[in-house]
């Protein structure tokens, strides 16, 4: 898929808010962390690539998963697409002056209580990155292609808290993409189908 092709289909197919709600969500009563990730797209070798993250090990939550830059809302942010500039700029180095942002998906709450703004950027190339090693161990690229290949979404039925939650998986060589980031990609691949 190329740039322009992308660009129609997501914004065609657009249902999310470009300027996310400022509001705090509630689910059942309980209060959610507001969070956002950066879904950095690049256009390089012809084609369209994803930028992924490999968390860092000696993390307390999530250590080794394949994540998009992103975190917390903090106070001092205007809206979670501020949120995920700022936090892209952390872990990976990419200042907000490289990205252009397209808009957003529809929000993801998570089973340990998060609601997660997903916003999508191209990142300028060339791109030179600076790894926040305390966060990130290791960048890398999928082409955008895989994950728009229905044949690499795997789903698994997990019953958890009363409720079965279907849980996606989006191999790649030698990474597993899973959880939020594959159920994230697999909203993306279905927002850019014609």
């Amino acid at each position: 898929m190329r740039k322009e092709t992308f660009l129609t289909q997501f914004l065609f197919n657009n249902t999310a808010s470009l300027m996310p709600s400022q509001k705090p969500p509630f689910v059942l009563g309980k209060n959610l962390t507001r969070a956002a990730v950066l879904i950095p797209i690049i256009e390089q070798n012809d084609q369209l690539e994803v930028i992924l993250t490999l968390r860092a090990s000696h993390l307390k939550h999530h250590a080794g998963q394949i994540s998009f830059p992103g975190g917390k809302v903090e106070e001092y942010d205007i809206n979670e697409i501020a949120t995920a500039l700022r936090e892209t700029q952390e872990e990976i180095g990419v200042s907000e002056n490289n990205i252009t942002v397209v808009g957003t998906l529809p929000t993801y709450h998570t089973a340990t209580g998060y609601h997660i703004t997903p916003v999508l950027g191209f990142i300028d190339p060339p791109c030179q990155y600076c790894l926040n090693t305390n966060e990130v161990a290791e960048i890398f690229h999928v082409p955008l292609n895989h994950f728009l290949n229905s044949n690499n979404h795997i789903a698994l039925n997990l019953y958890h808290n009363l409720t079965t939650h279907s849980v996606y998986f989006m191999p790649y060589k030698h990474y597993n993409i899973w959880g939020v980031t594959a159920s994230i990609l697999k909203k993306l691949a279905e927002q850019l189908q014609p």
